[in-house]
């Protein structure tokens, strides 16, 4: 798989679908919820109810590229409390997502902006 930094975006379906779906079923998904455009740069990553496979959907230059990664004891951690179907993630967040951590209990030190030091 590229490197996530080569995407423009990171699209994460937040409700679980039928892992049985491969590319085609996939890319319904992606248009159905409107994720994004399929063969524009962009990762659209999808999850089960049992949440301990990840399978990663994306459009490289000459077709469709199907990436999963299957966790043996653990789960991924999953937008649950969002409202909206579809989330979106910095190249950064999702790496630590593949890595087991929850990105979206986790926050960032406040950036400040100052116009002048006194």
């Amino acid at each position: 798989m590229k490197r996530p930094e080569d995407f423009k975006a990171i699209f994460i379906h937040r409700e679980p679908v039928d892992m049985r779906k491969q590319i085609n079923g996939l890319s319904e998904i992606v248009e159905m919820a409107k994720m994004g455009k399929l063969m524009d740069p962009h990762l659209f990553v999808f999850t089960g109810r049992r949440r301990d496979l990840i399978k990663v959907l994306y459009f490289d230059r000459s077709g469709f590229a199907l990436w999963m990664k299957r966790l043996e004891r653990d789960k991924f951690p999953w937008p649950r409390k969002h409202t909206d179907s579809v989330v979106r993630l910095n190249p950064e967040q999702f790496s630590w997502l593949l890595d087991g951590y929850d990105v979206w209990k986790m926050k960032p030190f406040e950036s400040f902006f100052f116009e002048r030091v006194s």
